[in-house]
């Protein structure tokens, strides 16, 4: 792995930490100047003559909040060290991933971006994409506890979050309920076919995504941590489902499109599959090292540019609103609620931490702007009759708004 090394903006005055070999071709987050390798400390102080002889300066006014690009805070030594450390373990997890899937970069990297995050994930592809073994494999080289939950219409919420039953005490003879833990208490739960249960179900399983916990019997059950729900639903069967309210796709940090693998893709797959070539994934990450990771992104500095960037995205996508765009109003019928908002800065820092950056920008906002919005932006008749899609009107609102 590459050394990383200290680099200088000589436009701002700001400092940055970057690989030895990106330097002379990697620009300020801020500014976009071309960084510079840092001078020593000897060569860039000021001696005693120059000191004296130079004239005291008036100390520069704050700049104001508005215009303040700069990150409000650094991260320590240790906290790079965590982010080598965390660079190394995704592409080993990515390797070990590999063993059993064949391409999805992106829907693996979005996946464990919402790892890190904390958030829940939605995949939707259609059937034979290898949903279910993406999510079991990186429940495996993640070394988590992994349940299956199938969703079918005559599922009801105590096969989900468990129940209680009548056992005799042996050592007091008396009868007494027991709560025996349903499928929903392990790391990561895979809901398969999501929006094939009745709503009642889905609301039971939706406090466990909200509050990491189930009430039985009157008693909160709290769920282990970490805790990632990773559902699946399929766009074509219809018969039998009962779509997500928008209350409940909004709890999901993403919604993850599985698409159709490429040409040499699917003949790797092929050979795979009749040759019995699959390998065995080891584990890489602990329960405590990504509780550990998780932590670390939190600390990751945002600039306030950045935050400005994010709502600016965000509030564009609401009618009626100043500066509203015209294509706006003509295609969405409801925009995103704040918690796009959050979301699109906690999963921008949990980006910058997989490459190993010591804060996000507008950049890592950008990465993870589809995936936020595809499932929180409500789209209007017109839309639909014009082949519009979600991803469009993002990728428009990207151009059309300012990084910084």
């Amino acid at each position: 792995m590459s050394n990383k090394i200290e680099a200088y903006c000589p436009a701002c005055d700001s400092t940055w930490r970057c690989l030895e070999e990106d330097l002379g071709e990697i620009t300020c987050p801020d500014c976009d100047a071309l960084l510079v390798r840092m001078k020593d400390e000897e060569a860039t102080a000021p001696t005693e003559e120059e000191t004296s002889s130079s004239p005291a300066e008036e100390p520069a006014a704050p700049p104001s909040s508005s215009a303040s690009t700069a990150p409000p805070s650094s991260l320590d030594d240790g906290d790079l060290a965590g982010l080598d450390h965390l660079q190394v373990a995704y592409q080993k997890i990515r390797t070990e991933i590999a063993k059993t899937i064949v391409g999805q970069e992106d829907v693996v990297e979005e996946v464990l971006v919402a790892v890190l995050a904390g958030g829940h994930c939605l995949l939707e592809g259609v059937p034979g994409l290898a949903k279910t073994l993406l999510i079991s494999s990186i429940s495996e080289a993640l070394s988590l506890s992994f349940k299956r939950i199938q969703f079918t219409p005559d599922l009801v919420p105590s096969d989900i979050t468990g129940t209680e039953v009548i056992q005799d005490n042996p050592e007091t003879g008396v009868r007494e309920f027991r709560f025996m833990p349903g499928p929903v208490f392990a790391n990561i739960i895979l809901a398969d076919e999501i929006n094939h249960t009745p709503p009642k179900t889905q609301a039971a399983m939706l406090e466990a995504m909200q509050e990491k916990q189930v009430s039985v019997g009157g008693t909160v059950h709290k769920l282990s941590k970490p805790f990632f729900v990773l559902a699946t639903q399929n766009p074509l069967d219809q018969d039998g489902t009962y779509p997500l309210p928008e209350a409940q796709q909004d709890r999901f940090l993403f919604k993850i499109y599985v698409d159709y693998p490429a040409e040499e893709e699917e003949k790797q797959i092929i050979r795979r599959v009749a040759e019995k070539q699959f390998g065995t994934i080891e584990p890489v990450l602990s329960g405590d090292d990504i509780l550990s990771f998780q932590r670390l992104v939190t600390r990751i500095p945002v600039a306030d540019a950045v935050i400005e960037y994010a709502t600016r995205i965000i509030r564009a996508t609401r009618l009626n609103q100043k500066d509203t765009p015209d294509f706006i109003e003509k295609w969405v019928a409801w925009g995103c609620g704040p918690r796009a908002s959050i979301n699109l800065i906690t999963a921008a820092k949990a980006v910058a931490a997989l490459r190993g950056a010591p804060c996000a920008s507008c950049e890592d906002v950008d990465r993870v702007a589809k995936p936020v919005l595809r499932h929180r932006l409500g789209l209007n008749y017109t839309a639909r009759a014009e082949g519009v899609t979600a991803e469009k009107i993002t990728d428009m609102l990207l151009e059309q708004i300012p990084a910084y």
